[in-house]
């Protein structure tokens, strides 16, 4: 007691001991005793509840009930903490004791049970965020992943605001109102300097609700397109066919359009097969039967879309050195490799039955006439016109 007193500022001693005094004279021997009897009786009931609900988390940690036991660990302490001020709390409440002093015991027990529900709600977050990770585990993006320890901060850290501001209002009476200003002007400042990162955080969220692509997804963005291979929170990283990786921030891919090249039904092939300006019309048409006969094909069929996407054979304009003939089919799964391959197969099958059949392939061509050639086109006359002789 002398050791503490000691600090005290002088002129301060004589009033706490004679407080301490009057408050030892005010009450007997018994009430000093129930007082310690009942914090006993707190703290013991604190550990035994305690100790249940730890014995309760483990077996439903046996069982996997991991809700269970997070919610019993997460009980476990504050119980204890409620107890003991329980305890102390009856215990005060018997002892005779002036005004001022009742109403700052009072003060201490409503801190002690806001610490215990405070504490709790930050133990409760770890159920959050255990739910999140069972949601995010169910997806192939990564950046859910990311955002749950994020998720837990930030929870943690609005219980802890609260909980100040809430033990500053209730229990000592502080004007929180400056606070609440002063944090709005500050939330303003950082907002107005990290404007682009709050947008790529924006961005990110975007990616993650929307879900546009995904890890290993390969996109089309802009002038690049290539693999994508991570997602974080301020940007998404894209490696390209040629090896480079581009970054992009988040808030461009949430504000412009995404091409997911990996999720489409299927690989659309358009082709223009010109035929040279002097074929015979049976041969336009035997080489429209040979590309249908070359669709039906076992090897080249197989992995064509069926119904409603079923390939397009036509001869379907006269072009300016040719007559064009356009192939349309879709090729199922949308691999990029097996697409190249049959493609070789189907150019390759064209070229030896058109061979075969005599049917050439139009290139780009000019055509000469000599002079006095009978094909060459007549020219208006341009010669002066012969004047009448006069008379």
């Amino acid at each position: 007691m002398g050791n503490i007193l000691s600090v005290i500022a002088p002129q301060t001693q004589p009033a706490i001991l004679t407080g301490i005094q009057q408050l030892w004279n005010a009450n007997g021997i018994v009430t000093w005793l129930a007082l310690l009897g009942f914090i006993f009786m707190g703290v013991l009931a604190g550990w035994i509840a305690q100790a249940i609900l730890r014995a309760a988390a483990a077996k439903a940690q046996s069982k996997s009930w991991h809700f269970q036991r997070l919610l019993l660990s997460s009980l476990a302490g504050p119980a204890n903490l409620f107890a003991t001020a329980a305890g102390l709390g009856f215990g005060l409440a018997m002892l005779t004791m002036g005004d001022d002093l009742r109403a700052y015991a009072l003060r201490s027990i409503g801190f002690l049970n806001i610490l215990c529900v405070a504490w709790a709600a930050y133990n409760l977050v770890s159920i959050v965020a255990h739910a999140l990770e069972r949601l995010t585990a169910a997806t192939a993006s990564k950046l859910d992943d990311q955002l749950v320890p994020l998720v837990r901060k930030a929870l943690r850290i609005f219980v802890v605001v609260v909980f100040a501001l809430f033990t500053a209002k209730n229990v000592f009476g502080a004007d929180i109102s400056a606070w609440l200003a002063g944090l709005g002007i500050a939330g303003l400042a950082i907002s107005l300097a990290a404007q682009e990162s709050i947008k790529n955080l924006f961005g990110s969220v975007t990616i993650l609700l929307d879900q546009p692509f995904s890890l290993g997804d390969t996109i089309r963005f802009g002038p690049h397109e290539g693999t994508v291979e991570e997602i974080g929170f301020r940007s998404t990283k894209v490696r390209t066919a040629e090896g480079a990786m581009v970054t992009v921030p988040n808030s461009k891919i949430a504000d412009d359009s995404v091409v997911n090249v990996t999720r489409r039904k299927s690989i659309r092939r358009q082709l223009d097969i010109g035929l040279p300006r002097d074929t015979a019309p049976e041969k336009v048409r035997e080489a429209v039967n040979i590309i249908q006969g070359i669709l039906k094909h076992t090897e080249i069929a197989a992995p064509l879309a069926g119904e409603p996407l079923t390939p397009l054979v036509a001869f379907n304009d006269f072009g300016p050195a040719s007559l064009n003939i356009q192939v349309v089919y879709w090729f199922q799964p949308p691999d990029g490799r097996l697409w190249l391959a049959h493609a070789h197969a189907f150019n390759l099958m064209l070229l030896e039955r058109f061979n075969a059949a005599g049917i050439e392939f139009a290139f780009p061509t000019q055509r000469l006439y000599l002079a006095g050639d009978s094909k060459r086109p007549l020219a208006p006359d341009k010669s002066p016109a012969t004047t009448p002789p006069q008379g």
